[in-house]
Parts: C-alpha cells; structure tokens; sequence
C-alpha cells in the first residue's frame, strides 16, 4: 500500500512545480531511489520550501565540531520527544548511514541517556532536550555542563539551532500528517551486500 505524502494536503506533481524545486527533487531521488514525502509536503508552499532547505543545509550538511552522525543524533532525540513519527523515522535512517551503526537510531529514539553513545554525546543532547522542550530556562549551568566535553561556542549555537529548527519541522510534520517514506524504515539496517 502506497501512502501518501501527507493526510492533510495534496503533494503537488513534481512536473507542476517550479524548475528550482523539481530540480532539487529530481536529484534527491537519483541518489536515493525515491523522494523523501518532507520534500513533497513542503513542496505546497514553495517560498516556504525554500528558506527551510536553505535553513536546513546550513545546518545540518556543514562542517565544524559536530559529526554529521551527530547532528541527526540531536534530530533522533528531539524529535521523539516532540513525538514526530515522520522526523523519527526518516532521521533515524539517516543516523544509522551516517553512524554506520544499524541500533543507534533506536536506541537513542527511545532513550538516548541508555544509548550506546559516548558522555561528550549525552551531554550534548541532555543540552539539546534543554533547548527542544525547556529552552527558557537555559543557564550558565546548562553552559558549563558542556565545557568539560570539549564543545565550542559556535558547536553550542549548532546544538540549539539544530534543536530549535526540528521543533519547527516536527510540528510542520505533525500539523500536515507527514508521512514517513517505506523506504526509510530499511535504510541502514543490513549491511549492503555487492550486486552482481
């Protein structure tokens, strides 16, 4: 059964949409075999798709003092805890490519705190969870529990804006009934195996 992109608004086709958007959805699917439905929901409002992807790769596709592999970690756990079936999902497919580690995403989806994952990482999303649930009551503690692990003030600022954007991605995929692609639910849980 094929689901749709979203419960509550209709996908527009991909041939109706403007040249930069269905570009970018074209590419999506040629390296990954199908286009994700956040790409397909958002697409409803194009200005708005914009300056979210444009948010969301310069947070999510840069360098500097968080992995890759850790920046979805921050996904993962904020959004379970926002209850975000499509973010859970589609990101902890993502974290275990880029972990190369098929249990993380479960794990930290559930309980990042018993997660197989190191302190400087437990520090970093008890700060993140600070920031996704709590963030009025961010203090310096909350600043000094992070000095001993190593994490600079531009990682702090990744941390948070990381946090506080999928707040904002978690309720747009709640609020539109985003679903989660079939594909994602496989997606780093077997180890690939050589084509012949």
């Amino acid at each position: 059964m094929t689901k749709s992109a979203a419960q509550r608004f209709s996908a527009p086709a991909i041939d109706k949409l403007p040249d930069d958007i269905r570009t970018r959805l074209l590419a999506v699917q040629e390296k990954s075999g199908f286009v994700p439905n956040v790409f397909l929901t958002l697409a409803y409002r194009p200005d708005e798709f914009r300056a979210f992807f444009a948010y969301h790769d310069a947070l999510m596709e840069k360098d500097g003092g968080l992995t890759k592999a850790e920046r979805e970690m921050i996904v993962v756990a904020t959004s379970a805890a926002n209850q975000c079936q499509y973010c859970v999902i589609a990101h902890g497919a993502i974290l275990r490519i880029r972990a190369k580690n098929p249990l993380i995403a479960d794990q930290i989806a559930i309980n990042y705190r018993k997660a197989d994952i190191t302190p400087r990482q437990k520090a970093m999303l008890d700060f993140a969870m600070k920031i996704s649930a709590d963030a009025q009551r961010i203090a310096d503690e909350d600043f000094a529990a992070l000095a001993p692990h190593g994490f600079s003030d531009d990682d702090i600022w990744d941390i948070a804006a990381i946090s506080a954007f999928f707040a904002l991605s978690n309720r747009l995929a709640n609020f539109t009934g985003m679903r989660p692609n079939d594909e994602f639910y496989l997606m780093g849980r077997l180890p690939k195996t050589d084509k012949k």
